[in-house]
């Protein structure tokens, strides 16, 4: 194949699955279209009809990742339900990792839409500054900022006594939704 060749259909959709499988960190939509020659939409639809084959790729805010079973089995994983202000964000995400979790997912509660979930899959300061960054630089909103602050965050952690401490300080930090 010569540089510069477009990468067609279902050879170029076995190359990003093959991708995923060999990353350890999500690829981007961008290096994903880099690599293939054609634009980021053909990778988002080249995405979706992968997912549709029920391949298990999550999209998060630092690209495409594969989600394995085995890391699963591995992991110890709460769903826990937070408020805070958006300018705690930071605050909150560094609580997290800072105490060995990893922020899976968040979750709101819309009044229209029902539940709506993002994977996020943020598990060092690194992964929650290039969040926070790319919230920023695209002048997107979090999704808690539909639920005046309330959200659910599906945390996992490597064992239970580490799970048990982020939630603690989570609780310390009053970032805990609390029951009245």
């Amino acid at each position: 194949m010569g540089q510069g060749e477009k990468i067609l259909g279902e050879k170029r959709r076995s190359l990003l699955l093959q991708w995923l499988k060999e990353s350890e960190k999500p690829l981007t939509g961008s290096d994903l279209s880099r690599r293939t020659n054609v634009s980021r939409q053909v990778i988002v639809q080249d995405i979706s009809l992968l997912k549709a084959r029920n391949e298990p790729i999550i999209a998060t805010s630092q690209g495409y990742m594969l989600f394995s079973s085995d890391q699963k089995d591995l992991k110890h994983e709460q769903i826990i339900a937070c408020k805070h202000s958006p300018l705690d964000t930071k605050k909150e995400l560094y609580t997290i990792v800072d105490h060995g979790g990893t922020v899976k997912d968040v979750t709101v509660e819309h009044p229209m839409y029902g539940h709506l979930t993002a994977s996020l899959f943020v598990g060092n300061r690194l992964e929650a500054d290039q969040f926070l960054a790319k919230l920023s630089t695209t002048n997107a909103s979090l999704l808690s900022e539909l639920t005046s602050g309330v959200h659910l965050h599906t945390i996992e952690a490597n064992s239970k006594p580490q799970l048990e401490a982020v939630i603690n300080a989570l609780k310390e930090q009053g970032f805990l939704l609390e029951q009245d």
